[in-house]
């Protein structure tokens, strides 16, 4: 049975995340280390609460981010899964068609070596799955919600990263 091609799934952006805190010397670290992955400038994420117990006011910065579109995905993602030995739990997908996993050392990623300024230090992987038809939810002008019918659910997200990157999904 051939699948309607309103309901092909596709990696629409994959996201790098380090959070630092109130630490500004690992934020460097951070921002050096996701240039070095991807040769992409990362941006500064920046506190918009204040949180008195963590030590945290409005306009400081405490970690970078990175996102990634269209061609330089087929690059890095296959590379990111295999720094995971191609494992992901269940737990990871959200219902929404979503995966975000950690990655405990940066060296564990093929391709990349051990830099001392950056030391060991990890990062989150968030992969977010769209179908066409999606931007409904974006657009400016007649924004709608995605029908229950057309959104990705979680069984639907693990059988594409199944067959498409040749990922095991383990059960808790």
């Amino acid at each position: 049975m051939k699948m309607h091609n309103m309901k092909n799934i596709k990696v629409e952006k994959v996201t790098l995340n380090i959070g630092a805190g109130k630490d500004q010397a690992r934020l460097e670290k951070g921002i050096m280390l996701l240039k070095a992955i991807t040769n992409t400038t990362p941006i500064k994420t920046i506190t918009s609460k204040r949180i008195q117990e963590w030590g945290l006011r409005p306009g400081l910065p405490i970690g970078c981010k990175l996102t990634l579109r269209k061609a330089n995905i087929i690059k890095i993602l296959p590379r990111l899964l295999e720094a995971v030995e191609n494992k992901l739990m269940e737990r990871q997908f959200d219902q929404n068609g979503n995966i975000a996993f950690g990655i405990h050392e940066y060296i564990e990623i093929p391709g990349v070596k051990y830099d001392p300024k950056i030391g060991i230090m990890g990062l989150e992987v968030c992969v977010t799955l769209e179908r066409p038809g999606f931007r409904i939810k974006r657009r400016k002008l007649l924004q709608r919600k995605i029908p229950l019918r057309h959104r990705i659910s979680k069984q639907e997200a693990i059988d594409f990263m199944a067959s498409n990157f040749n990922t095991k999904v383990e059960a808790e």
